[in-house]
């Protein structure tokens, strides 16, 4: 019998944010400014990631918007 380990939780930067959700920067900006893209975090003056669960789950989000369409 297998047991599935929680998946730990980790931050990703802009490249694999933008692989993983293929929408631009500018566009994620704009809809993380209406609330409806995960919130970045700041990880230095210069420096900024988002959670990949967050990620994770507004991509499952997008895809049941899809579905029902």
């Amino acid at each position: 019998m297998m047991t599935s380990l929680p998946q730990q939780d980790r931050f990703i930067r802009e490249p694999e944010r933008l692989k993983l959700t293929t929408i631009s920067r500018t566009q994620a900006w704009k809809l993380e400014k209406q609330g409806l893209f995960p919130k970045r975090i700041r990880l230095g003056s210069r420096s900024v990631a988002w959670r990949l669960s967050e990620i994770s789950d507004w991509l499952n989000s997008q895809q049941q918007v899809e579905s029902h369409d």
